[in-house]
């Protein structure tokens, strides 16, 4: 950048009272509105923290070791950053606020760090886990839209732990993706495959947010539960899970994932569905229907509870491209 293209703003003698307006001052000489927005409240509310804390240095270096902490055991496989999130309730809070659903939609939940990408398209009926301690499930979902109709070729991903509350990629010696798959729903907007029973088991706790969890006194477990994502063009992308009815924790989920619309029970297989998906009778079956929200049906409500959320905090707006910044005109 030229040196004589470098527009500063005079600014000295800063103090408690005046750095916050200069800060923002400064950062709001870009072209980005929604960037100028997103700075100019994130340095509001950070300043108005520390003023309301009167934070000290010392606090303020334990915050930072803290967070480069995070970030050094971040890994291919482990995502520290997406934990600290899910354990603050922001992950669930971003997710509620950016696709908001209509009634009878199936909820959005937490995606959790151990998401990959490396499970292959199966086909229905697989079994997706090599888990022989694990309890045998069979899984019959259907996929329809706000009015009910089946959405076909809609791509599945789903993701589970082991009978020991270990998930695949924590594994140093394992050899593929386990516990996992990939599909498609048919015409119908149906789709099946086997898997085993979730069960609870806790959030990595080895590392700096294991460690925030002891010094707040909370337990680090999530109740049984089978991670799902949809996806497909002209679809709200949807991140769910199912919770098992009844789970010790969950009340206390140590993500804030679980929603009452998210909790299932299983059902014994009768001889019909035994004889056609070529499981025992009396095996254990999951239904579920899940529900898809339009794109169009998400913009719309996500747009009219943003102008609603920021016109009750008194901040006129406008949206630009799905997205609130200041109403200067």
């Amino acid at each position: 950048m030229d040196q004589n293209d470098i527009k500063v703003l005079p600014m000295k003698d800063l103090t408690v009272d005046n750095i916050t307006e200069n800060v923002i001052r400064i950062n709001s000489q870009n072209d980005d509105p929604r960037l100028t927005y997103v700075l100019e409240r994130l340095v509001s509310h950070l300043h108005d923290f520390a003023r309301e804390t009167r934070l000290s240095t010392k606090e303020w270096k334990a915050a930072i070791d803290f967070l480069t902490a995070v970030g050094q055991i971040c890994s291919d496989v482990r995502q520290e950053f997406i934990l600290l999130s899910d354990i603050l309730g922001l992950s669930l809070l971003v997710d509620s606020i950016d696709h908001p659903k209509p009634p009878q939609s199936t909820e959005g939940s937490v995606l959790g760090p151990f998401h990959s990408h490396e499970a292959q398209e199966t086909p229905h009926g697989d079994m997706v886990s090599h888990d022989v301690n694990g309890e045998p499930c069979l899984i019959l979902g259907s996929i329809r839209d706000s009015e009910g109709q089946p959405i076909g070729d809609v791509k599945i991903d789903m993701w589970e732990t082991d009978s020991s509350g270990h998930y695949d990629v924590q594994y140093e010696d394992r050899q593929g993706p386990d516990g996992r798959c990939v599909m498609r729903s048919d015409a119908s907007g149906n789709f099946w495959f086997k898997a085993i029973k979730p069960v609870s088991y806790p959030i990595p706790n080895d590392g700096p947010v294991g460690k925030l969890l002891s010094k707040l006194h909370r337990h680090p477990y999530r109740p049984a539960h089978m991670h799902f994502m949809f996806e497909k063009p002209g679809y709200d992308h949807l991140i769910t899970a199912l919770y098992l009815r009844g789970d010790p924790y969950e009340t206390s989920d140590a993500v804030f994932g679980v929603k009452s619309s998210l909790l299932v029970d299983f059902q014994p297989a009768d001889d019909s569905i035994a004889k056609r998906c070529d499981v025992k009778t009396g095996s254990l079956v999951l239904k579920h229907d899940f529900v898809l929200v339009s794109e169009e049906e998400a913009n719309s409500l996500r747009e009219e509870k943003s102008q609603k959320a920021l016109a009750d905090l008194g901040r006129m707006v406008k949206m630009v491209d799905g997205l609130p910044v200041p109403d200067v005109d």
